[in-house]
């Protein structure tokens, strides 16, 4: 059969089929060394015939063993060319390069064209776990673009390591073959928020590599983390699978060096408060506590409105490892009480079958200890829930809508999506398990409501839900 002719050509930027993934790629590695940093004119050749020959297994074969079948299976005609299943791009496979370490600012330093002085292993900056949160959302809020070559205005590199050099407040750009120098490998059971988790491939470390910072349990089962990470097109929060979408079983916790230890930093035992009914003496801690969490009840006076203390940021997190994710719409809890906390509170205890002032959302005694030493019964999922008032269904919360989930609420929002106009990536009528299609209505209906970054990720919140059955 005559071999076809080649011609470069450029796949539309959003396909997510799996040449044009591969092809993307390819020009990624094409591209990865500019003159400015050490290639060599010569090596324009070498890349275009890495394009070419890439470009020829995508036509010839797609990949796999369908490119064997072509040519041990000689046919009189030729074959139609397999359309592989889409993938989606941006969840599946970040396929991230990165640069190697560097000063702040690049080579070239910064402002004044001084670089940076270096960071040391041994001599890394103490940093709390909430200050590394809070510097993991400033280029979230920021929105900021991801980037292997460029580097934000406080100096590091918009990559993923560099993300994480940042979190961490680093002195230089690390990468993902030196990340690990600054922290110790810890067990999955021993992840807090500000930890790490870090997938170094030495045979292709620009597009095999990857790392995210892990803000938290998305519930008790431990399958899902809020994934801080910087990927394309720009900085995200996600609720990801252990360890990643792709590669999990490669995925390695690690935790800074620079962390004074424990979920909240430096936090001294809470001694008996005199006069509150609800505080008890001295306890032991129960088996697991973790270093820095309250184990003692510290007292009914720390919670409720105007409250702001980490005792309020800890029993939400608590609650979240409950089933709580839903009453929290960014999936972290802060030291600031609110109606998030209040609900989630009044939420479990009703789990217990407690009812009136029992219930009402304000801890004692009793729900700290359960919450603390991980006893009774969890928050209890509202898949089925029924329509509240003008007829829109009671959001069921986010964990519903999830890989691997199938239940009645994904059906109804498919349908619903239809309805509004949004089904165009569905090639069946919706169902009960949780789509790749299901995600990708969802954003499109978000980005019409003029969502951009974490806001439009394809995973309905609150607030979409609301739009959505209004």
């Amino acid at each position: 059969m005559p071999m076809p002719g080649f011609e470069e050509y450029e796949p539309a930027g959003d396909c997510a089929c799996r040449g044009c993934a591969q092809r993307r790629r390819a020009l990624a590695r094409a591209r990865a060394i500019p003159l400015r940093d050490g290639g060599h004119p010569a090596a324009r050749g070498a890349r275009r015939a890495l394009v070419l020959a890439t470009a020829a297994g995508v036509v010839l074969g797609g990949g796999g063993t369908t490119a064997v079948a072509a040519v041990t299976t000689p046919t009189p005609t030729p074959a139609p060319v397999p359309v592989p299943a889409p993938v989606p791009a941006a969840l599946d496979d970040p396929s991230s390069p990165q640069g190697g370490r560097t000063p702040l600012h690049g080579p070239k330093g910064g402002p004044v064209g001084k670089p940076g002085a270096p960071a040391r292993p041994g001599a890394v900056r103490r940093i709390d776990r909430a200050t590394i949160i809070n510097r993991a959302k400033l280029w979230l809020d920021a929105e900021v673009p991801y980037s292997m070559s460029e580097y934000w205005t406080d100096g590091y590199r918009q990559d993923c390591s560099g993300y994480v050099s940042m979190v961490w407040n680093l002195g230089t750009n690390e990468w993902t073959g030196s990340l690990d120098k600054f922290a110790t490998k810890i067990t999955k059971d021993e992840l807090l928020p500000g930890d790490m988790l870090l997938f170094h491939n030495p045979a292709d470390p620009n597009n095999g590599s990857h790392v995210v910072i892990f803000g938290g349990w998305v519930d008790s089962t431990r399958t899902h983390y809020v994934a801080y990470e910087q990927t394309r097109p720009n900085t995200r929060k996600l609720a990801t699978p252990y360890g990643y979408w792709s590669n999990a079983t490669k995925y390695v916790p690690y935790r800074f060096n620079g962390v004074p230890g424990g979920i909240l930093p430096d936090v001294p035992e809470v001694p008996e408060v005199p006069g509150v009914p609800d505080a008890p003496g001295a306890q032991p801690p129960p088996a697991g506590a973790k270093p820095g969490d309250a184990t003692v009840f510290p007292g009914a006076d720390k919670f409720g409105p105007g409250k702001t203390n980490d005792h309020v940021a800890q029993l939400g997190r608590m609650l979240i490892e409950r089933g709580a994710y839903r009453f929290y719409p960014k999936g972290v809890a802060d030291r600031t009480w609110s109606d998030h906390d209040q609900l989630a509170t009044a939420a479990f205890q009703r789990a217990q079958g407690w009812t009136g002032a029992d219930a009402d959302g304000i801890p004692g005694t009793h729900t700290w200890k359960l919450l603390v030493e991980k006893q009774g019964k969890n928050i209890p999922p509202t898949v089925a829930a029924a329509p509240g008032p003008g007829g829109v269904r009671a959001y069921p919360g986010a964990l519903v809508f999830r890989p691997g989930q199938s239940n009645e609420a994904i059906r109804a929002l498919g349908r619903q999506l239809v309805k509004k106009g949004f089904g165009k990536y569905y090639t069946t009528s919706p169902d009960l398990r949780w789509s790749e299609a299901d995600r990708r209505n969802v954003e499109a209906f978000q980005r019409a409501q003029g969502w951009t970054g974490a806001s439009a990720n394809g995973y309905p919140g609150p607030e979409t839900w609301r739009r959505l059955f209004a």
